[in-house]
């Protein structure tokens, strides 16, 4: 089966944004970077024109492709964290230059959006206690950047 790599489109700052997200995930790398083999959209011939990089073994590939289409909030990536500690280290890296949106969603500075989202909170909103989930989940919809210990607390409430 073949795999499916994400295919991002900048205007022109793909190699600057792949850097961004190498420096922020620890087992990541830029695999290759292709140069534009004449004048294009994306520069003068020899501007960077694709960026193959890895995120934790996950294949994705950039391109500077010009204006017109930007990033949207119609697609994100979702960051699982394992700990409050995890959650505020990708929010902090990810918002820096971007802006932080509603219920653990940010968009970063490229406009690439981000849902960094606890695992705890996940099993918690799959509960077969459907009181308890629905409480999680009503106390997610007022947070911005995810609490797990509130989190908890909303799920525990008798």
């Amino acid at each position: 089966m073949p795999k499916i790599t994400p295919f991002l489109w900048f205007d022109k700052e793909a190699e600057e944004a792949v850097k961004f997200y190498v420096s922020i995930f620890k087992k990541s790398k830029i695999k290759k970077v292709t140069r534009s083999p004449g004048e294009s959209p994306s520069g003068p011939e020899g501007s960077v024109l694709v960026v193959d990089f890895q995120i934790n073994g996950q294949d994705f590939t950039a391109m500077n492709g010009g204006p017109g289409h930007p990033l949207t909030d119609a697609v994100s990536f979702v960051v699982p964290c394992k700990n409050q500690k995890e959650v505020d280290y990708y929010w902090d890296k990810l918002t820096k230059g971007g802006k932080e949106v509603a219920c653990g969603w940010l968009t970063d500075k490229y406009g690439l959006s981000w849902q960094i989202t606890p695992t705890e909170m996940l099993k918690m909103l799959q509960s077969k206690d459907r009181g308890k989930a629905g409480r999680a989940f009503q106390a997610m919809m007022t947070m911005v950047k995810l609490d797990i210990r509130k989190l908890k607390q909303a799920y525990n409430q008798k």
